[in-house]
C-alpha cells in the first residue's frame, strides 16, 4: 500500500461508515470522509468514498429491495436528475461558504425542531418528493450534498426503519453510482484506491451484517429521533466547515 493511504486506519474508518449507514440508511459519508481526511488526501477519501457507497446500497438492496417505496423513490431521483443542471448554475454563481451556512442553519433548526417536538411534521402524500428531490439534485451537484433533503423527506413521510434505509438505498444506488463513473471518468481511480477498495470489502460486508442487526434493535417509535441527531451533527460539521 503507498504511504499516503494508511491501510489499518483507512480500513478501521470505513468499516465504522458502513456500520452506520448499514443501522441508519444514511451517514457514512458523514462518518467517512471527515476521518479520512485526517489519515490521506481527499483525492484519496473522495472516491473511496464513492466506492464504498454504492457497494453498501447494493448488500443493503439484497434482503430489503420489497421494502422501496416506489412512488417516493422515483420521484426522488427524476426531480434530483432535473436539478442537477439548476446546481452545476449555482456552483458558478454562489458561494459555497453562503450555502453550506443557510444549509447547516436549516438543518440544525429544523432537526432541532423536530427533537422537542417530534410527530408535529408529517407529509401524507408522496406528491412532494418532487421538491425535494430537486433540491437534492441542486445541491448534489453544485456541492456533493444531496442526501438532507432525500434524508428529512423519508423522516416527513414517517417510513418504517426498514422502508426507511430501503428507500434510501434504492435512490443513492442510482445516484451514487453515477458520481462513481464520473469520478471513474475524471481518473480518480488510481491503483491505491481500487485496491483499498478492495482491501476494504470484507470489513463492509461485517459492518453490513452488524449494522442490520442493531437496526431491529432500535424501536420503531425512537427511529426518526435517532435520525434528526445524525443530521443534527452534520448541520454543525457544515456549520463548523463553512465558519472554517
Amino acid at each position: 500500500m503507498t504511504a499516503d493511504i494508511p491501510l489499518l486506519p483507512v480500513l478501521t474508518i470505513v468499516f465504522l461508515a458502513a456500520l452506520v449507514r448499514s443501522t441508519f440508511g444514511f451517514g457514512d459519508a458523514l462518518v467517512g470522509m471527515p476521518l479520512l481526511a485526517l489519515v490521506t488526501s481527499l483525492r484519496n477519501a473522495t472516491p473511496l468514498m464513492a466506492f464504498v457507497g454504492p457497494t453498501l446500497a447494493v448488500l443493503l438492496l439484497i434482503k430489503e429491495w420489497r421494502r422501496i417505496d416506489l412512488p417516493s423513490a422515483w420521484r426522488l431521483i427524476l426531480s434530483t436528475v432535473a436539478g442537477i443542471p439548476f446546481g452545476l448554475f449555482l456552483l458558478k454563481r454562489v458561494d459555497e461558504r453562503v450555502v453550506n451556512l443557510v444549509l447547516a442553519a436549516v438543518i440544525i433548526l429544523f432537526s432541532v425542531y423536530s427533537l422537542v417536538k417530534p410527530g408535529r411534521l408529517r407529509l401524507k402524500s408522496e406528491r412532494p418528493a418532487v421538491a425535494f428531490g430537486f433540491v437534492a439534485g441542486i445541491l448534489g451537484a453544485a456541492y456533493n450534498t444531496n442526501g438532507p433533503p432525500v434524508i428529512f423527506y423519508g423522516a416527513l413521510r414517517g417510513w418504517t426503519p426498514e422502508s426507511f434505509r430501503a428507500t434510501l438505498q434504492g435512490y443513492f444506488l442510482p445516484t451514487g453510482g453515477a458520481i462513481l463513473i464520473g469520478q471513474g471518468l475524471a481518473g480518480l481511480w488510481t491503483k491505491p484506491v481500487v485496491t483499498t477498495y478492495l482491501y476494504a470489502l470484507p470489513f463492509i460486508l461485517v459492518a453490513v451484517l452488524g449494522g442490520t442487526k442493531l437496526s431491529r434493535k432500535i424501536p420503531a417509535g425512537k427511529f426518526n429521533r435517532y435520525v434528526y441527531g445524525l443530521m443534527l451533527v452534520l448541520g454543525i460539521v457544515l456549520l463548523i466547515k463553512a465558519i472554517g
